[in-house]
């Protein structure tokens, strides 16, 4: 009988918990490997949502959220206590996701000792390292010391063979957010009482046509902010539209939409939804507003248009697949672009249909493959 190999799988935020439960799920069952979780707690009630639809418990929580965190001292906070939860395990393998500051330092820390790291969702670039801000440089001191990338597309893998990562470490696997909505979606068929929660918002906008929206990048807080809420607000005006725009907690994204959206018929300013909560948002909407990484991956996959309220994407190959528009932060043209899809049913139809490139609902599979090979 053979050693299994260890796998410390880390992650602290709710997209990475969505993007990780599968690969741990799958982990799990291989008894080539030995699975255990460590939880950073960097977002703390979003992240135990996931982790109890998806039936996780960690090994070792950190619980290092803090009100008003800055960046410096989460990261330091991060690296000794990931550091020390390294030291305790020892594993063979260290198993990061995207582009946080959990991950990153989780990257360092296991770096420092000397284990090898894999990355899951590499080679995402947008080419700006202060947008988005700081994910950008988060993902390329991850891909400088990750010994295997698990990279979602082959435009992700051609964009770490740019920077000079050795090609057989770079392998296309496809997204683990698809393996997760196929998951949840199922779920949610078998036990609808899951997502019930939207239901007299449903109830109440059934005669509309609904407009999903997530907003919450650093790069947008202030004058973006504040190009977004007004573009809803204009958009409101229409009487065949409902705005449903579940608000992020950190309130340089609730003030402004207080504000500026408060007290309007046709938009609900709701709490956070948890993750079958926020898929069933995307099945009822016509189409997404996001500045999210993960909805432009997400919305696609149930036939969603996503319009983009961000200047550049690290994901372009839904640009180019036709299923995601960059639109940027300016009122104006978010609300032609918007008016577009919702009054030229070609157009709609065209970005509804385009292939989604970001997976086929198999990629942790292939990653636990590569991890026990």
């Amino acid at each position: 009988m053979t050693d299994t190999r260890r796998i410390l799988t880390i992650f602290g935020t709710r997209p990475e918990a969505i993007k990780m439960f599968p690969l741990v799920h799958a982990l799990e069952a291989d008894s080539r490997l030995e699975s255990r979780v460590c939880v950073s707690g960097q977002h703390r009630g979003m992240l135990d949502q996931v982790l109890e639809v998806s039936g996780i418990t960690p090994h070792h929580d950190l619980d290092l959220m803090q009100p008003d965190q800055t960046l410096d001292s989460l990261t330091a906070r991060l690296l000794t206590g990931l550091g020390q939860v390294m030291d305790a395990e020892q594993p063979d393998w260290v198993v990061v996701q995207g582009d946080t500051a959990t991950a990153m330092a989780g990257a360092m820390a296991a770096y420092y000792r000397k284990i090898p790291v894999a990355h899951v969702e590499a080679g995402l670039r947008s080419g700006n390292i202060h947008h988005p801000w700081p994910e950008e440089v988060n993902r390329k001191i991850i891909g400088t010391i990750a010994a295997l990338h698990c990279a979602p597309t082959e435009t992700s893998a051609a964009a770490l063979r740019r920077e000079n990562v050795d090609p057989s470490t770079i392998h296309v696997t496809g997204n683990t957010v698809i393996d997760a909505l196929h998951w949840i979606t199922a779920r949610i068929r078998q036990q609808p009482e899951l997502a019930r929660g939207l239901s007299e918002l449903e109830a109440r906008f059934a005669s509309k046509r609904i407009i999903g929206v997530t907003s919450h990048r650093r790069e947008n807080f202030g004058d973006g902010m504040q190009g977004i809420a007004s573009a809803i607000r204009r958009l409101a005006a229409r009487s065949d539209v409902a705005v449903i725009f579940p608000v992020h907690l950190n309130p340089n994204v609730g003030r402004v939409m207080q504000a500026e959206l408060g007290g309007l018929d046709n938009v609900a300013l709701i709490e956070p939804l948890d993750y079958p909560h926020f898929a069933r948002l995307i099945d009822i909407s016509t189409l997404m507003l996001t500045d999210s990484g993960g909805v432009q991956e997400e919305a696609p996959a149930l036939g969603k248009p996503v319009l983009v309220m961000r200047e550049t994407t690290e994901r372009p190959e839904g640009v180019e697949a036709g299923t995601a528009r960059l639109v940027g932060t300016d009122a104006d043209r978010i609300i032609a672009e918007t008016n577009r899809l919702l009054d030229d049913g070609e157009s709609y139809a065209a970005m509804a249909r385009a292939h989604n490139p970001f997976g086929d609902g198999h990629s942790s599979a292939r990653i636990v493959d590569l991890l026990a090979g």
